[in-house]
């Protein structure tokens, strides 16, 4: 036997039903925070800024893989 169950309701009445809590005005909060931090952080996001901490880490990176590379070629010996 095979049952189906069509329910058309929009998702506020399916929370409702559900005993679910409405969390809209918590969504709309964390929304606009994000918008305020993204809009902070936005100078980040330039082009300089990206090259300076890529080029930075890069650096920091290339001298540790050095050091290790070093590190394992005398310990080897």
């Amino acid at each position: 036997m095979k049952v189906t169950i069509n329910i058309e309701c929009e998702p506020a009445e399916a929370r409702a039903f559900l005993g679910l809590p409405d969390v809209t005005s918590l969504n709309d909060h964390l929304v606009e925070e994000m918008k305020k931090r993204m809009d902070a952080n936005v100078s980040a996001m330039q082009p300089e800024e990206l090259m300076k901490s890529w080029t930075s880490f890069g650096l920091t990176a290339q001298d540790q893989f050095r050091r290790l590379m070093d590190a394992a070629t005398t310990t080897s010996k």
